[in-house]
């Protein structure tokens, strides 16, 4: 049994220039696959050939919600990328309100309009969502039940949110996915809300090369950091770190079905 790093971003500053080290890290920690987070088509390529280089590294296909002025991929353009075999996930996509500078919700349709496309190509090719949300969880939300994303899934990805949002990304079928953010002190919220979710609903991931967990906070995070969030996931369960790796495990090849498929 071993652990998937369920998001992380290998084509980054600070994890490409030393690659072959990073995978070895992986594989000294038991971190055994990792899923390489597209957020731009412009790196797509890169992402991609990542992914069909190291057979335990995936991809997905996408373009982060908080950036402007990036080729805007219609539905058919993300549906094409996505249906490589090496390609697991549309994604991230969501919403980002984080950082308006002077604009209103009411500008941000732009990042409605744009989200809206990727959940209708994640509908054609039948891939699940990676869901980045950041100030906007209502509206998240809302746009993921009006185009009907239940019938797919996902994952709502580096979760900080409340209860209240995890209790109803379940309820539309989606996964938790937990990070580093886990083992901070001043995140209290998060692991109480860890505490409550379903075995059969989490993920772990680093979404490296940032947010590196304690022990290492403040340094570049790495996929095979994902140990750590994992030791403090089976702490705040009370359960053991094989107790993690089991229902993680299950669950990132229930969500990523290709992946089973291809170990089958």
């Amino acid at each position: 049994m071993a652990l998937t790093d369920s998001h992380c971003h290998l084509n980054f500053p600070g994890l490409r220039e030393k690659l072959d080290d990073v995978l070895a890290s992986m594989h000294e920690l038991g971190v055994a696959r990792a899923v390489n987070i597209c957020t731009q088509i412009e790196e797509f390529d890169d992402v991609l050939a990542c992914a069909v280089q190291h057979p335990h590294i995936w991809a997905t296909v996408g373009v982060h919600p908080d950036q402007e002025g990036l080729t805007e991929p219609s539905v058919e353009d993300l549906a094409q990328r996505a249906r490589h075999p090496r390609v697991v996930a549309i994604g991230e996509t969501g919403l980002d309100y984080y950082r308006l500078e002077g604009r209103t919700v009411a500008d941000m349709e732009w990042q409605r309009e744009r989200f809206r496309a990727h959940i209708k190509a994640a509908r054609e090719v039948g891939k699940p969502l990676v869901i980045h949300t950041r100030a906007a969880a209502d509206d998240t939300l809302a746009i993921l039940k009006e185009q009907g994303a239940d019938t797919i899934g996902g994952v709502f990805h580096c979760f900080t949110e409340t209860w209240d949002v995890a209790r109803r990304a379940l309820d539309l079928g989606f996964y938790i996915s937990l990070s580093g953010i886990l083992t901070f002190k001043n995140a209290e919220h998060l692991r109480e809300i860890a505490k409550k979710l379903p075995d059969d609903r989490i993920l772990v991931e680093t979404d490296s090369p940032y947010l590196a967990p304690v022990p290492h906070r403040g340094k570049t995070n790495q996929p095979a950091y994902t140990r750590y969030v994992a030791r403090c996931l089976a702490d705040i369960r009370g359960c053991s770190e094989q107790d993690v790796e089991a229902f993680t495990e299950e669950n990132f090849e229930c969500l990523f079905k290709q992946v089973r498929a291809t170990a089958n």
